[in-house]
């Protein structure tokens, strides 16, 4: 055996010991019942409408309102590194952006797009009920613009 077979089939085989050691179906005190214990369930049963998550919020609520604040900023400021990028001899390297970039108006129609755009989904993913996504879109916009900005001041 080749060292890098002999540490798989140790890894899994240590892997196996721990999950047979860790499982508490195996350490059971009594057998297990051959049937199922008799369903003791009423004539009727009554169907309960299913009430809002405790987890909802409003969705302008702080976090939200920082977020998109954050977002905001940093695409202006992104949009100020791009410009001045662009007006010294630069390239946007974004295809998305670049066929904006031609224009400082038509740059800053680009990053106004990309902040609406970044509300709508993050409403979207609200209605949706999908509360911890609709966070992330506003962190991710936020990371790809402190990236952008990174990389802007870095190469002029």
């Amino acid at each position: 055996m080749t060292p890098t077979i002999l540490s798989k089939v140790l890894r899994f085989s240590v892997v196996g010991l721990m999950s047979g050691v860790l499982c508490p179906a195996l350490h059971a005190k009594s057998p297990l019942p051959d049937a199922p214990a008799a369903m003791t369930q009423p004539a009727f049963s009554f169907v309960v409408a299913p009430t809002k998550p405790s987890a909802e919020h409003k969705f302008w609520d702080k976090e939200n309102r920082v977020l998109f604040a954050a977002s905001a900023g940093l695409s202006v400021a992104d949009f100020a590194v791009t410009r001045a990028n662009l007006q010294s001899g630069g390239r946007e390297l974004n295809p998305v952006v670049r066929a904006f970039g031609t224009s400082t108006p038509g740059l800053a129609a680009n990053f106004v797009g990309e902040n609406v755009g970044v509300i709508g989904l993050s409403y979207f993913l609200h209605k949706t009920g999908h509360h911890k996504l609709e966070r992330v879109v506003s962190m991710v916009n936020i990371g790809g613009s402190a990236g952008a900005i990174g990389y802007g001041l870095a190469s002029r």
